[in-house]
């Protein structure tokens, strides 16, 4: 039996930021499906404004898989996973054996093309940087959303996660800031007119 995509599917049961109370909840599906639509973004930008030469499909299709170990690890906490250099190192690990893992649900045939994906930031470092950044966007993007609709509980995440957005060097985080990251503080009303 081939479980690969049963298990992917499951995504939608796994919910993040597990240690905060949160107005709306967020599942592991809902963000991979907002990383890819934001790196996709950011691909389009760079190749568009800055004339750079990325694969927006492939950049996508990095983000869809790029949490799928959490099928099998659940979503750890930041303050876990990164609590000790030794703690993120096991957590590294423990991440690439639940990749081996569910390649072992695919058909031998099928594997090649899906531990590219599921290992993006070694086999294509430069796409898997995008995805990053969006997956970063995506937990600012959160934080914004939770304190506009009147919860404190993620300023300090905000202010921690908009430190590190603003260190990172990228002219397509720059443009996707300047030019749309307000609008996810608007209501819908805002949003339209």
């Amino acid at each position: 039996m081939n479980s690969f995509f049963a298990l992917l599917f499951r995504q939608k049961y796994i919910m993040r930021w597990s240690l905060m109370r949160n107005t709306t909840n967020e599942s592991l599906s809902e963000h991979t499906a907002e990383a890819a639509m934001i790196a996709h973004a950011l691909a389009v930008i760079g190749n568009t404004v800055f004339g750079k030469q990325y694969d927006a499909d492939r950049i996508a299709a990095l983000a869809l898989y790029h949490d799928a170990s959490e099928v099998l690890t659940g979503d750890l906490p930041t303050p876990i996973k990164y609590f000790s250099p030794a703690m993120k190192q096991e957590y590294t690990e423990i991440e690439a054996r639940a990749i081996e893992q569910l390649l072992t649900k695919l058909p031998a045939e099928l594997r090649d093309t899906y531990a590219a994906l599921l290992s993006g930031k070694e086999s294509d470092p430069d796409a898997y940087r995008l995805v990053k950044i969006a997956d970063k966007l995506c937990a600012y993007i959160k934080c914004l959303t939770e304190e506009a609709g009147g919860n404190r509980e993620f300023l300090a995440a905000r202010r921690t996660i908009e430190a590190e957005l603003n260190a990172i060097e990228s002219e397509e985080l720059a443009y996707f800031r300047e030019h749309f990251l307000e609008a996810f503080s608007l209501t819908i009303d805002e949003i339209q007119s």
